[in-house]
């Protein structure tokens, strides 16, 4: 049995939803964040040494990093389902979208929260790098979902789940999507997945304003 160590309010929300829409079997177990830090609890050291999320276990099996855990998931338990065919420009768009989340969007996006929670955020750091930056990205990412329903074509895929993160918080900001109308409507059609409310449901309150 899947064993999903999920903290509240964080990127283990997108393995829930995944599982959900693979209609695979599982099991949470909750951790909270220090109400004061934010961070995660010492608790979930005894399962990954990082003690971060997401993380899950599958038997003898632990595996940390969302894109890690969604490969995963989707090789062992997907069927096929999820995943452009291989050998496809869908399959290397899918590829792309899947690392790009983490590798490329979150890092500014972390980068702007740290700042801003350290009292940092209007430093010139931010306005002379971050925040452009952060406008580059969100501008292409806006231009590619112009150019199809979803970020490797017509079809839903994982990679969708992945980039689900950076786009919910960035379209937080409401002047962020303002001039960014498939941006928003991208939010909006995860949101009114059934999988993804099935997801909320068993996970719990998912908030990121506390970021």
């Amino acid at each position: 049995m899947i064993v999903v160590h999920h903290l509240n309010n964080s990127r283990s929300q997108r393995v829930l939803w995944l599982l959900e829409e693979l209609g695979i079997e599982y099991e949470i177990k909750f951790y909270e964040r220090d109400p004061k830090t934010m961070l995660a609890p010492e608790s979930l050291r005894q399962i990954h040494p990082l003690g971060k999320s997401p993380v899950i276990t599958d038997a003898n099996l632990t595996i940390a990093e969302s894109g890690a855990i969604i490969e995963y998931l989707v090789d062992h338990y997907g069927n096929g389902r999820l995943v452009p065919a291989s050998s496809t420009p869908e399959h290397l768009r899918y590829t792309y979208w899947l690392h790009y989340a983490e590798g490329s969007a979150m890092p500014l996006l972390l980068m702007q929260l740290v700042l801003n929670n350290f009292g940092a955020g209007d430093s010139s750091v931010v306005s002379g790098f971050i925040a452009p930056q952060i406008k580059l990205h969100f501008d292409y990412i806006e231009g590619e979902l112009r150019k199809s329903t979803w970020f490797t074509g017509e079809e839903f895929t994982a990679a969708d789940i992945q980039m689900s993160f950076p786009v919910e918080l960035i379209a937080m900001v409401k002047e962020e999507v303002e001039s960014r109308p498939k941006l928003q409507e991208f939010v909006e059609r995860i949101h009114a997945r059934p999988a993804y409310k099935r997801a909320l449901e068993r996970g719990g309150k998912y908030d990121l304003s506390f970021q």
